[in-house]
Protein backbone atom coordinates (compact mmCIF):
# COMPACT_ATOMS: atom_id res chain seq x y z
CA UNK A 1 0.00 0.00 0.00
CA UNK A 2 2.73 2.01 0.89
CA UNK A 3 4.57 1.80 -2.40
CA UNK A 4 1.48 2.25 -4.12
CA UNK A 5 0.94 5.44 -2.36
CA UNK A 6 4.69 6.78 -3.50
CA UNK A 7 4.09 5.90 -7.34
CA UNK A 8 6.76 2.54 -6.67
CA UNK A 9 6.26 -0.93 -7.90
CA UNK A 10 5.49 -3.60 -5.32
CA UNK A 11 7.62 -6.59 -6.34
CA UNK A 12 6.28 -9.10 -4.48
CA UNK A 13 8.26 -12.19 -5.25
CA UNK A 14 12.29 -12.15 -6.00
CA UNK A 15 11.66 -13.58 -9.55
CA UNK A 16 9.89 -10.56 -9.77
CA UNK A 17 12.26 -8.45 -8.25
CA UNK A 18 15.04 -10.07 -10.20
CA UNK A 19 13.62 -9.56 -13.52
CA UNK A 20 14.16 -5.86 -13.06
CA UNK A 21 17.12 -5.75 -12.56
CA UNK A 22 18.38 -5.74 -15.60
CA UNK A 23 15.44 -3.91 -17.43
CA UNK A 24 15.96 -1.11 -20.32
CA UNK A 25 15.33 1.52 -17.34
CA UNK A 26 17.88 -0.13 -14.62
CA UNK A 27 19.91 -0.60 -17.33
CA UNK A 28 19.89 3.13 -18.12
CA UNK A 29 20.43 4.14 -14.33
CA UNK A 30 23.61 2.11 -13.93
CA UNK A 31 25.14 3.13 -16.82
CA UNK A 32 24.77 6.75 -16.62
CA UNK A 33 26.04 5.84 -12.87
CA UNK A 34 29.25 4.64 -14.05
CA UNK A 35 27.96 1.54 -11.89
CA UNK A 36 27.28 -1.16 -14.33
CA UNK A 37 27.35 -1.83 -17.98
CA UNK A 38 24.97 -3.72 -19.61
CA UNK A 39 27.01 -7.43 -19.84
CA UNK A 40 27.56 -6.03 -16.28
CA UNK A 41 23.88 -6.03 -15.12
CA UNK A 42 22.59 -8.92 -17.54
CA UNK A 43 25.10 -10.94 -15.66
CA UNK A 44 24.33 -9.77 -12.08
CA UNK A 45 20.81 -10.66 -13.10
CA UNK A 46 21.65 -14.22 -13.88
CA UNK A 47 24.02 -15.20 -11.04
CA UNK A 48 20.88 -13.65 -9.06
CA UNK A 49 18.81 -15.89 -10.73
CA UNK A 50 20.89 -18.87 -10.31
CA UNK A 51 21.93 -18.68 -6.71
CA UNK A 52 17.94 -18.37 -6.11
CA UNK A 53 17.03 -21.44 -7.80
CA UNK A 54 20.25 -23.16 -6.50
CA UNK A 55 19.08 -22.42 -2.97
CA UNK A 56 15.32 -23.64 -3.47
CA UNK A 57 16.84 -26.88 -5.18
CA UNK A 58 18.86 -27.29 -1.97
CA UNK A 59 15.69 -26.65 0.13
CA UNK A 60 13.28 -28.60 -1.82
CA UNK A 61 15.87 -31.90 -1.71
CA UNK A 62 16.27 -31.57 1.98
CA UNK A 63 12.75 -31.03 3.04
CA UNK A 64 11.96 -34.33 0.97
CA UNK A 65 14.72 -36.23 2.44
CA UNK A 66 13.59 -35.27 6.19
CA UNK A 67 10.29 -36.52 5.43
CA UNK A 68 11.50 -39.93 3.65
CA UNK A 69 14.18 -40.46 6.32
CA UNK A 70 12.53 -38.90 9.58
CA UNK A 71 9.56 -38.14 9.17
CA UNK A 72 7.59 -40.84 7.98
CA UNK A 73 9.51 -43.45 8.86
CA UNK A 74 8.73 -41.89 12.82
CA UNK A 75 5.13 -41.95 11.43
CA UNK A 76 4.68 -45.24 11.13
CA UNK A 77 6.22 -46.49 14.29
CA UNK A 78 3.87 -44.31 16.22
CA UNK A 79 1.29 -46.17 13.76
CA UNK A 80 2.60 -49.48 14.60
CA UNK A 81 1.62 -49.20 18.38
CA UNK A 82 -1.69 -48.41 17.82
CA UNK A 83 -2.37 -51.69 15.93
CA UNK A 84 -4.22 -53.54 18.29
CA UNK A 85 -6.46 -50.33 19.38
CA UNK A 86 -6.88 -48.37 15.96
CA UNK A 87 -9.86 -46.73 17.79
CA UNK A 88 -6.88 -44.65 19.90
CA UNK A 89 -5.49 -43.27 17.04
CA UNK A 90 -7.37 -40.21 16.34
CA UNK A 91 -6.47 -38.80 13.17
CA UNK A 92 -2.85 -40.01 13.06
CA UNK A 93 -3.66 -42.37 10.00
CA UNK A 94 -5.49 -39.45 7.81
CA UNK A 95 -2.37 -36.91 9.01
CA UNK A 96 0.52 -39.37 8.26
CA UNK A 97 -1.04 -40.77 4.95
CA UNK A 98 -1.45 -36.66 4.21
CA UNK A 99 2.08 -36.19 4.64
CA UNK A 100 3.00 -38.93 2.27
CA UNK A 101 0.31 -37.73 -0.19
CA UNK A 102 2.12 -34.10 0.31
CA UNK A 103 5.24 -35.23 -0.22
CA UNK A 104 4.44 -37.26 -3.42
CA UNK A 105 3.07 -34.16 -5.10
CA UNK A 106 6.33 -32.28 -4.24
CA UNK A 107 8.24 -34.81 -5.71
CA UNK A 108 6.02 -35.06 -8.75
CA UNK A 109 6.24 -31.33 -8.89
CA UNK A 110 9.78 -31.22 -8.45
CA UNK A 111 10.76 -33.74 -11.68
CA UNK A 112 8.67 -31.08 -13.79
CA UNK A 113 10.61 -28.36 -12.92
CA UNK A 114 11.35 -25.96 -16.37
CA UNK A 115 15.62 -25.56 -17.31
CA UNK A 116 15.08 -22.30 -18.58
CA UNK A 117 16.51 -20.10 -15.52
CA UNK A 118 13.97 -17.85 -15.12
CA UNK A 119 11.05 -20.11 -15.62
CA UNK A 120 12.83 -22.45 -13.49
CA UNK A 121 12.48 -19.98 -10.69
CA UNK A 122 9.18 -18.67 -11.20
CA UNK A 123 8.03 -22.29 -11.13
CA UNK A 124 9.71 -22.70 -8.10
CA UNK A 125 7.84 -19.21 -6.53
CA UNK A 126 4.81 -20.15 -7.71
CA UNK A 127 4.65 -23.94 -7.66
CA UNK A 128 6.92 -25.42 -5.41
CA UNK A 129 7.05 -22.79 -2.69
CA UNK A 130 2.98 -23.23 -1.97
CA UNK A 131 3.31 -27.63 -1.94
CA UNK A 132 6.37 -26.92 0.14
CA UNK A 133 4.02 -25.12 1.98
CA UNK A 134 1.36 -28.20 2.21
CA UNK A 135 3.76 -30.77 3.21
CA UNK A 136 5.27 -28.14 6.09
CA UNK A 137 1.58 -27.89 7.45
CA UNK A 138 1.15 -31.81 7.49
CA UNK A 139 4.40 -31.87 9.16
CA UNK A 140 3.40 -29.94 11.71
CA UNK A 141 0.13 -31.36 12.67
CA UNK A 142 2.34 -34.84 12.33
CA UNK A 143 4.60 -33.13 15.33
CA UNK A 144 1.51 -32.60 17.92
CA UNK A 145 0.53 -36.09 17.30
CA UNK A 146 3.50 -38.40 17.72
CA UNK A 147 4.70 -39.79 21.21
CA UNK A 148 7.38 -37.79 21.97
CA UNK A 149 10.33 -39.69 21.76
CA UNK A 150 9.84 -40.50 18.05
CA UNK A 151 10.18 -37.25 16.21
CA UNK A 152 13.09 -37.18 14.57
CA UNK A 153 13.93 -33.86 14.72
CA UNK A 154 13.78 -30.91 17.54
CA UNK A 155 10.77 -29.82 18.13
CA UNK A 156 9.96 -25.78 18.45
CA UNK A 157 9.55 -25.98 22.26
CA UNK A 158 13.30 -27.64 22.22
CA UNK A 159 14.70 -25.45 20.48
CA UNK A 160 13.08 -22.61 21.86
CA UNK A 161 13.47 -23.59 25.40
CA UNK A 162 16.33 -25.85 25.30
CA UNK A 163 18.67 -23.20 26.67
CA UNK A 164 16.83 -23.44 29.66
CA UNK A 165 17.36 -26.97 30.88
Amino acid sequence: VEAQKRGLPNLHTTPVALATFNSPKAKELFKSMGVFTDEECDARTEVMFENYTTTLNIEVGTLLDMVETGILPACAKDMAKYASMPELAGGRKAAYIGIKTENDKLKALFEKKPHDLRAEATYFCDIIKPQMLAVRAMVDKAEGLLEAGLYPYPTYEEIIWSHHS
